[in-house]
């Protein structure tokens, strides 16, 4: 019923449902990171950084290189980071049209 192209994308965007993993991506479109440095610019456990990362290694989203005994993580692919600039896009268009939508509500009250 579903063609390999659907069944990719649903994965990939399960993969994506995550509020810390899209964090973690939008940390990593900047530039690569160990996990020590991701968990500082979070402010968030160790544990929950790992599993994350395990999730977002397992889809193939990042990659981890070995560094001595640390493991610096980067985006698979930059298309990433585009799909995530797109992502704020909708967004911020979801949210001007909202605010659009309650300023015509206020001017119709006012009337």
């Amino acid at each position: 019923m579903w063609t390999d192209m659907q069944q990719f994308k649903a994965d990939f965007f399960k993969a994506l449902a995550h509020p810390l993993r899209i964090r973690i991506l939008e940390l990593l479109s900047e530039g690569e990171k160990s996990v020590n440095e991701i968990q500082e610019a979070l402010q968030s456990e160790g544990s929950s950084v790992s599993q994350q990362l395990s999730v977002l290694r397992s889809r193939n989203i990042v990659v981890g290189r070995k560094n001595g005994k640390h493991v610096i993580y980067s985006l698979r692919d930059e298309a990433i980071a585009d799909l995530l600039t797109v992502a704020r896009n909708i967004f911020n268009n979801h949210l001007i049209d909202t605010v659009a939508m309650l300023e015509e509500l206020d001017e119709k009250v006012q009337d």
